[in-house]
């Protein structure tokens, strides 16, 4: 009798052994693949990426706050609005050669000889500061504005600003506040600290910044008002001129449409 035994080699206990690692191996090559498409899709925590922006290339609209492309037009459109009304004036306020009394010590100021005026025909700003009243802190915009502001002054022909070092200056000896300077004997105590400084002065420059905020369930929309206001150091008169942006705020861009319809600009 013929019995037929197939034989049984070593390798074959070991083929389901091979299969199983090849398997593992094969999820962890497609795991590690997936990790790295999710880390190229959403960015690495301890890299940025950046890129220089030409020009003519608009701002970017802030999904948060205000950003540049709200507050760069609204400086732009409301210095030209109040430049604008604000004809140049031939007097420059120095100071009294005079001694005068500080009212804060009650001691009396030394007299100087009174200094010359400035170029006739130009009028000279003296931007105090900017009074932040809106629903948002500015960080580090709010000295962008000033030195937005203080250029397109002095970009004018007709007008030029006092540097705002010499500003603080005569604030820090006038111990003086800028709201304060609205009484007419603050006004001739911060014009005599600016005349000492030779930079006789016309008019005084005030920035404030309110918003608006209307909710609506997720959305909200927020009115953005630059108002700039120059107070005649002579008279007291004052001319006022602002400017106004309106922002919609969105947890989905379905919501713009759904606010405000289509055709809105993309946020």
């Amino acid at each position: 009798m013929n019995v037929n035994v197939s034989p049984v080699g070593p390798m074959d206990g070991r083929q389901p052994v091979r299969q199983e690692k090849k398997h593992m191996l094969r999820l962890c090559l497609m795991a590690l693949l997936a990790g790295e498409i999710v880390a190229m899709c959403s960015g690495c925590a301890n890299h940025r990426y950046a890129h220089i922006m030409k020009g003519d290339a608009i701002d970017m609209v802030g999904s948060h706050d205000a950003g540049a492309a709200v507050w760069n037009p609204l400086v732009d459109e409301s210095v030209a609005k109040l430049l604008s009304r604000c004809p140049p004036s031939i007097q420059q306020a120095g100071f009294s050669p005079e001694s005068m009394t500080d009212p804060a010590t009650g001691m009396a100021i030394p007299a100087a000889p009174p200094i010359q005026p400035g170029p006739p025909g130009v009028s000279t700003i003296c931007f105090v500061g900017i009074e932040n009243k809106s629903a948002e802190d500015l960080n580090d915009f709010k000295d962008q504005i000033y030195e937005r502001i203080d250029s397109q002054i002095n970009g004018a022909p007709q007008f030029r600003s006092v540097s705002r070092r010499l500003v603080d200056a005569a604030l820090l000896e006038t111990r003086l506040r800028p709201d304060s300077l609205f009484l007419p004997g603050n006004r001739e105590l911060f014009a005599a600290s600016l005349g000492r400084q030779g930079m006789p002065i016309d008019t005084l420059m005030y920035a404030t910044i309110t918003s608006g905020t209307t909710d609506r369930n997720s959305s909200s929309q927020r009115d953005y008002l630059l108002t700039l206001e120059m107070v005649n150091l002579h008279n007291g008169e004052y001319v006022k001129e602002s400017a106004k942006i309106r922002k919609g705020y969105h947890k989905t861009r379905a919501g713009k449409w759904w606010n405000f319809g289509l055709g809105q600009g993309d946020g």
